[in-house]
């Protein structure tokens, strides 16, 4: 018996390790990229890099408000537009969407999911760009709202089916419409894991590039106009400042404003994971 303990032991000690290590190399290169971003770009943070405009290629100096401005326009266009559509989807798919047409919408939203960002892009501009002649935040942030939608709305479905149905049947044993029941217990109950699903959204958007190429392009000054001109973002500086150094000392400059604005791009995608999380846990309903 003490051979078949002993044995048991070593067997469950191997496999806990296994899983350890198996997470530690899953988390790994995370820590790399942080910390390869806050060694690079650490030293150009400060009030002026917040503040102030970028400066021509080789000067010192400069910021990143007006990308952070252009960022925080863009990420908040999409929300508005992708947040309801999307939540209200997986409402729908979780509750009602049982025939032919709750398949269809699955299988949409799933081919959505793995369509490549420039394809997006490119329907945007069709449909937003071309018409009017000019680039907008507001086509930018509908094409970031159409990759936000599928996948909050199968997100939002997964968290809804891992509430338990006996809360369903008594809200409706109680008289609560169906969609009552689905707003004010179902959804209430999956809050937590429908906003841990929205700020995954909002990070996947927040670092979009190929669409807004396309759709916002890059401008040194801050632009408040939505539907007009276009609009600096986080990921565009990453790429505009990249691609004007020379490999010359002078834009060494150039290359830590970059490395700078990627760093800045990762904490505020930190700072709403972190607060969507303290805010969840908030309006979590508790145990009576």
């Amino acid at each position: 018996m003490s051979v078949r303990i002993a044995t048991r032991r070593i067997k469950s000690g191997f496999f806990t390790g296994l899983v350890v290590l198996l997470c530690f190399l899953a988390v790994l290169p995370l820590f790399l990229i942080f910390a390869d971003l806050v060694h690079k770009g650490a030293s150009s943070i400060n009030w002026d890099f917040f503040v102030k405009i970028p400066v021509p290629a080789g000067q010192s100096g400069g910021g990143v408000s007006n990308a952070i401005v252009g960022t925080i326009i863009i990420v908040l266009i999409a929300c508005v537009i992708g947040i309801p559509i999307g939540i209200g989807t997986g409402l729908y798919l979780a509750e009602y969407g049982i025939g032919r047409l709750g398949w269809f919408v699955r299988f949409l939203a799933d081919v959505l999911n793995g369509t490549p960002s420039i394809v997006v892009g490119i329907f945007a501009w069709t449909w937003f760009v071309k018409p009017v002649h000019h680039f907008s935040a507001l086509a930018g942030g509908a094409a970031l709202a159409l990759l936000m939608v599928p996948m909050l709305a199968r997100t939002t479905e997964e968290m809804l089916r891992l509430v338990p149905n006996s809360l369903r049947e008594a809200a409706l044993a109680l008289g609560y419409p169906r969609w009552r029941t689905s707003l004010s217990v179902m959804a209430r109950v999956a809050l937590s894991g429908i906003v841990t699903g929205a700020l995954v959204g909002v990070a996947r958007v927040a670092g979009e590039t190929a669409p807004l190429i396309l759709l916002v392009g890059y401008t040194a000054r801050i632009n408040f106009n939505p539907f007009s001109g276009d609009m600096a973002t986080l990921p565009m500086m990453v790429w505009d400042q990249l691609g004007k150094r020379s490999g010359t000392t002078s834009n060494d400059f150039t290359e830590a404003r970059a490395w700078g604005a990627a760093l800045t791009l990762v904490l505020l995608v930190l700072i709403l994971n972190v607060g969507a999380r303290l805010l969840a846990k908030l309006f979590q309903p508790k145990a009576r």
